[in-house]
């Protein structure tokens, strides 16, 4: 059995994890997007050493920032985790929607790796060319593309001149056959979430996350794409003298909220999503009395 514990940003995922895990005597498998690279660590709110002492935590800090870990790469690693012999579920925790549909959905994901030189090609042809070409080559694949989404019209033309077949015709899903519950946090009052937000910035800064994100600027350079991901492209405008470190705060807070509404927005699409109260003073005995029925 599987049993997957989801939601926004800042509602307690790990926590719950936690808890339920040491009850439970199993393991966690992360399923956050940026916590699989290595020193990135308060900017991603990695379970702490003590914590992954306690429970055993996979997928967390298997690559370097410089790699790149696709979606086919991290299904493959989390499907033979799951599937290894244990008389207990795993726990499968985080906000990557992506990642955990990989999983409880079985994707089918076209094992073709990026090919930069190509996509380098393809982006200088523009947006608006580039999908004319997606919607003669490969219509289906097209209409469930965005015609301004130049990330999927790039990977579904990459896919298709790679391996030349449709990326709509290698796409689908193939759900495993052992039992998944899909548990979701959610904050009733969004004052609530909104403070959580707050809170959890205030203390990723007091951690240092100043110096870590400086500390990576100078190591790879400030070039490097994760960079430019949530919290770390802020603190880098604030090192190169852009805006206060005060704007920068309260840009990570804001940019937050608005990544959390994202999260909730794709978690809510899926109906066999089981929902709590983040701060419901019993969320663990509500939640151990759902696993244990």
């Amino acid at each position: 059995m599987l049993i997957v514990i989801c939601g926004a940003t800042a509602t307690g995922k790990s926590g719950l994890a936690l808890a339920l895990a040491e009850r439970l005597g199993t393991v966690i498998i992360s399923a956050d997007s940026r916590q699989v690279y290595r020193q990135l660590d308060i900017g991603t709110a990695k379970p702490t050493l003590q914590e992954r002492q306690l429970v055993p935590h996979y997928l967390i800090d298997i690559c370097e920032p410089t790699e790149t870990l696709t979606l086919a790469q991290y299904q493959q690693q989390a499907q033979q985790l799951i599937s290894s012999p244990s008389s207990v579920p795993k726990l499968l925790v985080g906000g990557t929607g992506l990642y955990i549909k990989s999983v409880v959905r079985g994707l089918k994901i076209p094992l073709v790796p990026p090919q930069p030189e190509l996509r380098q090609q393809l982006a200088q042809l523009g947006q608006h060319q580039c999908y004319s070409i997606l919607q003669h080559l490969d219509p289906t694949a097209a209409s469930k593309i965005h015609p301004r989404d130049a990330t999927r019209t790039l990977r579904a033309l990459e896919v298709h001149y790679v391996t030349g077949i449709p990326i709509s015709a290698q796409q689908g899903e193939n759900p495993p056959n052992y039992p998944i519950l899909q548990i979701g946090l959610d904050c009733v009052d969004t004052d609530t979430l909104r403070r959580r937000i707050q809170q959890r910035t205030e203390q990723m800064f007091a951690a240092g996350f100043v110096e870590e994100v400086a500390y990576l600027c100078d190591k790879y350079g400030q070039d490097l794409p994760l960079l430019d991901t949530l919290g770390y492209g802020e603190i880098k405008q604030y090192l190169r003298g852009e805006i206060s470190l005060s704007a920068a705060k309260e840009l990570t807070v804001l940019h937050s909220r608005q990544f959390a509404k994202r999260q909730n927005t794709w978690f809510r699409a899926y109906p066999e999503i089981k929902w709590f109260d983040a701060d419901a003073p019993d969320l663990l005995e509500q939640v151990w009395s759902l696993v244990m029925t």
